[in-house]
């Protein structure tokens, strides 16, 4: 590669993977919000945001036991809108893999303790999918 099309990091790589370590996620807010609207649109109450179970469902309904996922489509790995950085392209496979591993641990945990799971797409709270979430949350309820 030519010099002048590097990019150069100010930090060294133990330093940059140190100060990304730091950085925590709070969820994809858009994407919580919009089912919140959603939920209360259509008045689906006995929902709980930041629920304290395994795995920190974006949604949890105690009563029912039910946890309800939020994944976004690069993050989770979404088989209609996943991509894959051309950059770094190990550390990404090995990312993304590891976080549909977690997810499927996660999914296992809570059903072994009683819980159902939903997991819902990013892709599904946009434009006119929202039938489409409603059936499966009325599903998951039993």
């Amino acid at each position: 590669m030519p010099p002048s099309s590097k990019r150069t990091d100010v930090f060294t790589r133990a330093k940059r993977s140190e100060v990304m370590s730091r950085i925590r996620g709070k969820g994809n807010k858009a994407t919580e919000l919009a089912l919140a609207k959603l939920f209360r649109e259509h008045s689906i109450t006995g929902w709980r945001r930041h629920y304290p179970i395994t795995g920190k469902p974006d949604f949890a309904f105690p009563k029912h036991k039910l946890a309800v996922f939020v994944d976004g489509c690069f993050w989770h790995g979404c088989p209609k809108h996943a991509t894959q950085p051309k950059g770094n392209k190990r550390f990404w496979q090995e990312k993304l893999a590891a976080n549909k591993a977690r997810d499927r641990k996660v999914n296992r945990e809570l059903r072994a303790r009683g819980w159902r799971v939903l997991r819902i797409w990013e892709h599904d709270l946009k434009g006119t999918r929202h039938a489409l979430v409603l059936k499966r949350l009325d599903r998951a309820f039993g």
